[in-house]
């Protein structure tokens, strides 16, 4: 059996103390999970907008597809839809294969985000 990916998003605008956070959890021997990180917001809602993550959501589980059954599937222009499944891929949250079908290799997705005020300072 293989092992079940998951993933989870964060929301770190220090990009060091991050890549420190994952590199701590790379030498564990047990698999932790991945992490995709964004340093602000906008940058994380300006790559994952809604139309990806219906792609994301339409994905997840159901096995390798082409992205024309994709678009089928969702209701959408197959050219916008692989438009957005090349800055998925970009990103990790999507991989083809060698017949260039796209899967979402992820069996759950966690988005950790958390806001503070402009003025406050992280702790």
């Amino acid at each position: 059996m293989t092992q079940q990916r998951t993933l989870t998003i964060t929301l770190q605008p220090d990009w060091r103390a991050a890549l420190r956070a994952a590199g701590t959890a790379g030498s564990r021997t047990d698999y932790q999970g991945e992490v995709l990180n964004f340093e602000t917001a906008g940058a994380l809602f300006a790559r994952l907008t809604e139309r990806r993550w219906d792609l994301v959501h339409a994905l997840q589980g159901q096995g390798s597809m082409t992205v024309r059954e994709l678009a089928r599937r969702i209701g959408r222009d197959a050219r916008r839809v692989q438009e957005d499944v090349k800055t998925l891929a970009e990103l990790g949250l999507v991989e083809r294969n060698d017949a260039g079908d796209v899967v979402c290799p992820f069996s759950e997705i966690h988005v950790d985000l958390h806001l503070r005020g402009a003025g406050r300072m992280a702790a």
